[in-house]
């Protein structure tokens, strides 16, 4: 070899040295800048995890804060979290799946899976479900009621449109319901069962489901809705009535853990479970919202953010848990976010992290504590007599809640609601009834916080008011009242 080659060949392995190196630190900033952000709000009642992988690093995967507060369990990246909505992006996975099985196509109508449909449903396509271009509403009832499988579904084909399929855009949970009963009718197999076969277990997702899974029972994350209202993980509800009522079935509700996600993003973009084509498929903008600056594809949300970079995502949220996945295709980002204490406060910090990704010079507001867990927190360390200067603290430090009468008379419902500083709620919703006197409806509240209080004239003589001002849902309050 020539000296000349022999130099070229050291430059280029110092090249590349350097480069790696800086690189490596360039990684390792952004994981500190990250979880600092993240930490920090755990001091503000922040609890949940994040991943993010880029370029198949994984820059972070950790969890803050806890999952458990009985048992004082740490959230981490196999802590199993409610997705919500995000199941949307498994039943569209499903639904190419069997496309590609030859099964059928994304063009079918319903009339092909079902018999004796009204007319103006007969036409509906499954890209139209997929897109949420059907016609159908949102949904027909609540997650958990107790349906069945023909009740449901005679209702919501009975149901009226909202438009002529295909014409506008509406999200629609009943529309996914509706192509979890096609995977089973087109495949022999239950909705999950398919899942299970074709989409997980030949990934290793282990812990991803409703029903099949081997759970761990001690990563199971309990719920805290604003960070005070506490509550069972959906899995155990599932397992107590040994079913997944249609009102969520395939549109929402699936449990799964930040690792498992990992495995997923994986099997998509190496196309281990649908082909390149079905991806690409799914991740194409077929229909916009009414705002004009996102679209819907096939159980993912289509973006362009400013300099044309593509942005993927869906959101999924009962209240208590939110979750979040973004995929920034060309950059090769991915992240997965996950809260089991939903706030307004804290349902989008995932879109915060990918601006830290995108722009290093980007730094996020810190991470707030929501209106109503400062409240009690506020209320653990004052007597109700201080109601007014709680007021005034809140008008300076969340303004933007103080729209209408809701605000106080929420804080106070939901101090009812966890059985806790019931004198703080009377106090509060006599303040709000200062502000909105001929609310018959805060003199419907005033009077539940009297009854909490034992406080029963007074109790009456709130129902009445609430009544004379035309509120007719203390009726049967006061009735009962009447009778003792």
């Amino acid at each position: 070899m020539k000296i000349t080659q022999i130099f070229s060949c050291i430059f280029f392995i110092l090249v590349s040295v350097i480069g790696t190196a800086q690189n490596d630190k360039q990684l390792s900033t952004l994981n500190s800048r990250i979880d600092n952000y993240l930490e920090s709000g755990t001091k503000q009642g922040f609890s949940g995890a994040i991943t993010v992988i880029k370029n198949d690093k994984v820059i972070i995967n950790k969890g803050y804060g806890l999952a458990n507060k009985n048992t004082q369990v740490q959230n981490n990246p196999n802590t199993i979290f409610d997705i919500g909505s995000n199941t949307k992006q498994f039943t569209a996975t499903a639904i190419l799946k069997l496309v590609e099985m030859g099964k059928i196509t994304v063009n079918d109508s319903l009339s092909i899976f079902f018999e004796n449909l009204p007319t103006d449903k007969q036409d509906i396509t499954i890209h139209q479900l997929l897109t949420h271009t059907s016609g159908f509403t949102e949904t027909i009832g609540n997650d958990f009621e107790d349906i069945t499988s023909k009740q449901f579904f005679d209702t919501v084909f009975a149901s009226k449109l909202l438009f002529n399929p295909g014409e506008q855009f509406e999200y629609s949970n009943i529309g996914y319901s509706i192509l979890g009963r096609i995977i089973e009718l087109a495949s022999g197999l239950e909705y999950e069962a398919f899942l299970n076969h074709y989409l997980f277990i030949p990934v290793g997702m282990k812990q991803t489901g409703y029903v099949l899974p081997k759970w761990n029972l001690k990563q199971i994350s309990r719920s805290y809705n604003r960070g005070i209202l506490e509550d069972e993980s959906p899995i155990l509800k599932y397992q107590k009535n040994n079913s997944i009522s249609w009102h969520l079935k395939a549109n929402g509700g699936i449990n799964s853990t930040q690792n498992d996600m990992i495995l997923w993003y994986n099997a998509l973009k190496y196309n281990k479970i649908i082909t390149k084509e079905s991806l690409d498929k799914m991740i194409t903008a077929y229909a916009d919202y009414p705002s004009g600056k996102s679209s819907y594809g096939y159980g993912w949300v289509v973006r362009h953010l400013e300099g044309n970079v593509k942005r993927i995502a869906h959101n999924g949220s009962n209240g208590a848990y939110s979750h979040s996945l973004i995929w920034f295709p060309k950059e090769d980002i991915y992240i997965v976010y996950a809260t089991n204490a939903n706030s307004e406060k804290v349902e989008y910090i995932a879109y915060a992290v990918a601006k830290m990704i995108l722009d290093e010079k980007y730094v996020p507001k810190a991470i707030e504590n929501n209106v109503y867990a400062f409240s009690v927190r506020y209320m653990e360390n004052n007597n109700s007599d201080k109601s007014k200067e709680l007021i005034a603290i809140l008008k300076e430090k969340f303004p933007d809640n103080f729209t209408s009468s809701r605000l106080l008379n929420s804080i106070g419902n939901i101090l009812l609601m966890i059985n806790k500083h019931k004198d703080w709620a009377v106090a509060l919703f006599k303040e709000n009834i200062l502000l909105y006197p001929n609310d018959g409806n805060l003199w419907d509240s005033l009077g539940d916080g009297y009854k909490a209080n034992n406080q029963i004239n007074n109790a009456i003589t709130s129902y009445q008011k609430a009544i004379a001002l035309g509120y007719k849902g203390s009726q049967n309050k006061l009735r009962e009242l009447m009778k003792n």
